[in-house]
């Protein structure tokens, strides 16, 4: 036995770094380790690179959608360069966040982890012993189990293409796909969307998806449904994908296809940690239900969501459970999710169909915001919105918007949501929203429940 410590974390993303942070700075000797570079899927290959790559894209979108009318020329992406410029503000943190480790006395290592015991984890060829051990390796991109995934680009690898193929086929319908078709279709490539059944991003409110299937077709994107992956094959320079009864010849398939928890590699049979399909089996205070020692924070878990603000939540309630006892849980009863295509599109809360499942007797207030100048000044022809709020304490239920600004105002909502407000909260009489901007539109959406 090397050495013993408090506790040691596994999985530098957001949460395995605030719990390994917020402990450290509790007075425990703490270790991590991550057999990947430092900063996990988030800061590497999540979040921070898309923001890069979208707000590029973004800018493209918002100068053709003003083509003609104050704007003129043809605004484009260099691919290379925009890569270059991304890569430029990633390639630092891992060294950056190591670094801070260091300096803040948490013992840091490069190896991959697994368990020897309940309280033991092995790292690379060493053995270490924690009171506490936690399991932060968040999601990859999920097996496809096809002939030839070998030749599908994972998700995680598309943010660092040095050159963009012409013709890419997106595998799943969901948040990923989307928003690489997007930024796929600025640059220039011609992007297809093949998704299995005859839904695409399903946990998201229909009449909007819809919608936004409608702004994705208009810049090129084709979106297929009905398209099951079975096979992808090499033919010369191309890809033939083999989807449904369809063939298609492309030069990239990327995988978009949904992400499972990282923990196959360890070994959780000897460290006494159940899990099911969807990950580790915790109680209420993200603590294995079978080995009371780990404590599990992000993706891993089959409570949570997998979403980087969750994973953050994740990390403070497990911190505090680790320093104090087993003092908070977590509530995922609110998580409001965007999709940072142009136009996004956002939702929290109930849908529709989720209120009728449960019996909740609603109503639905929605819209077109095409018309509001704060889209009419900025080209856009898909915003809108759906409310749903309650019949008789007139709460609101859930929000489910397109458009400019959707991915900010959706986390009003989202605070309306979980402190119980009504439509009248949120009205004409509430406050004198900032204006022009897209939170003023909060008015338009629920005046109409207001007035009487």
């Amino acid at each position: 036995m090397e050495r013993e410590y408090d506790l040691i974390v596994i999985g530098t993303g957001v949460a395995g770094s605030d719990v390994a942070w917020h402990c450290r700075d509790a007075g425990m000797q703490v270790a991590i380790t991550d057999h990947r570079g430092y900063g996990g899927t988030c800061a590497l290959r999540g979040c921070v690179p898309k923001k890069i790559l979208a707000s590029a894209a973004g800018l493209v979108a918002s100068a053709r959608n003003l083509r003609g009318n104050g704007v003129s020329g043809d605004l484009s992406i260099d691919w290379p360069c925009l890569i270059a410029f991304e890569r430029s503000l990633i390639d630092p943190i891992p060294g950056r966040k190591e670094k801070d480790f260091q300096e803040a006395g948490i013992h840091t290592y490069h190896e991959r982890a697994r368990f020897v015991g309940p309280n033991q984890v092995a790292i690379g060829d060493r053995v270490f012993s924690a009171r506490y051990i936690v399991i932060a390796t968040g999601a990859h991109p999920r097996p496809l189990g096809v002939p030839g995934a070998d030749l599908v680009t994972l998700s995680d690898d598309f943010f660092y293409l040095e050159t963009l193929p012409e013709r890419i086929a997106f595998i799943g319908g969901g948040y990923i796909s989307f928003e690489f078709a997007h930024l796929a279709a600025r640059a220039g490539a011609k992007a297809i969307i093949l998704q299995r059944s005859d839904r695409v991003l399903s946990g998201f409110d229909p009449v909007i998806v819809d919608r936004l299937v409608r702004a994705s077709e208009e810049i090129g994107i084709d979106v297929r449904l009905n398209r099951p992956l079975i096979s992808v094959e090499k033919a010369g320079d191309s890809l033939l994908v083999r989807a449904g009864e369809e063939t298609i010849e492309v030069d990239m398939v990327v995988h978009g296809a949904g992400r499972v928890s990282a923990i196959e590699d360890l070994d959780l049979a000897a460290g006494e940690v159940e899990t099911d399909r969807r990950g580790i089996r915790v109680n209420d205070y993200l603590q294995s239900r079978s080995n009371p020692a780990v404590y599990v924070a992000g993706d891993a878990n089959t409570k949570s969501p997998q979403l980087t603000p969750v994973a953050v939540m994740d990390a403070h309630i497990v911190a505090d459970n680790i320093i104090h006892g087993n003092i908070r849980t977590p509530d995922y009863s609110v998580v409001p999710g965007a999709v940072f295509t142009h136009p996004p599109i956002a939702s929290v809360g109930l849908t529709e169909a989720a209120a009728k499942e449960k019996g909740v007797a609603c109503t639905v207030n929605a819209g077109d915001l095409s018309d509001r100048f704060t889209n009419r000044s900025i080209g856009e022809r898909h915003a809108g919105y759906r409310i749903l709020f309650d019949e008789d304490s007139r709460r609101i239920l859930g929000a489910h918007l397109i458009g400019s600004g959707a991915e900010e105002v959706i986390n009003i909502f989202a605070l309306a949501i979980k402190h119980g407000l009504t439509v009248d909260d949120l009205g004409l009489d509430a406050i004198p929203w900032a204006y022009p901007g897209h939170t003023y539109d909060i008015i338009h959406m629920v005046y109409p429940m207001v007035r009487k």
